[in-house]
């Protein structure tokens, strides 16, 4: 085991011990989870679900439904996610392209090769790295380590990694280290969230955080 995979599995030790398993993604299908994605970006969990409730309450959540919509409607069922206009566009060219190539199907998108898949998850408009990953993860079961801006903060203030670090670099990082287990991501991901949330903030609050045994950049308060 290298000493990054080992400090890794001590990150993760760490934070399942102080805060417990997070049960990510908070959804009721894979395709909440999909849409959630696309939700999520510049928003809270909060709005997001009353988006998905939106969608819901207007039998509205199903690829085919949201293809059909005009695209004004969408708008105004997830206005509460924010930046509506821009992720209805975003929502429905990605339903458009899960119609087009696997009919709607998740579990036929799920026969795809995860790298394949992946490209062409980025080749849709707006739908970048980390949605993409999200998606492949947490709907899908791809062991994908989802990177998000928790990820960047505890990896740099604790030397695993030295920026100008980009997201390709971080992900190799985690997925090199540990084995491809989409279980262990989900949560390895979710609880970095958490602790980042509460500890790993861009004014870091190390006194008392699990991971503050751990070496750390002496730039953390930066």
């Amino acid at each position: 085991m290298t000493r990054t995979a080992k400090r890794l599995r001590e990150f993760y030790d760490a934070l399942l011990e102080r805060f417990g398993p997070q049960h990510w993604w908070p959804a009721d299908s894979p395709f909440e989870v999909v849409v959630g994605a696309v939700l999520t970006q510049n928003t809270s969990w909060k709005n997001v679900e009353k988006a998905v409730a939106r969608l819901a309450a207007a039998g509205a959540l199903s690829p085919h439904a949201i293809d059909a919509l005009p695209i004004e409607a969408l708008a105004e069922i997830i206005r509460p996610a924010g930046y509506y206009n821009i992720k209805a566009r975003r929502l429905q060219g990605l339903v458009r392209w899960m119609i087009a190539d696997y009919g709607g199907d998740l579990e036929r998108m799920k026969s795809a090769h995860p790298a394949t898949l992946r490209e062409q998850l980025l080749a849709v408009k707006g739908i970048g790295p980390e949605t993409a990953d999200a998606i492949l993860l947490y709907a899908l079961g791809v062991p994908r380590f989802v990177v998000d801006a928790y990820t960047f903060r505890v990896a740099a203030r604790h030397g695993l990694l030295l920026p100008p670090a980009d997201y390709d670099e971080l992900q190799s990082l985690f997925e090199g280290n540990l084995a491809p287990d989409a279980a262990m991501f989900n949560e390895f991901h979710a609880l970095l969230v958490a602790v980042g949330k509460e500890h790993c903030r861009k004014q870091a609050r190390c006194e008392g955080c699990p991971l503050e045994r751990f070496s750390h950049d002496p730039q953390a308060d930066a």
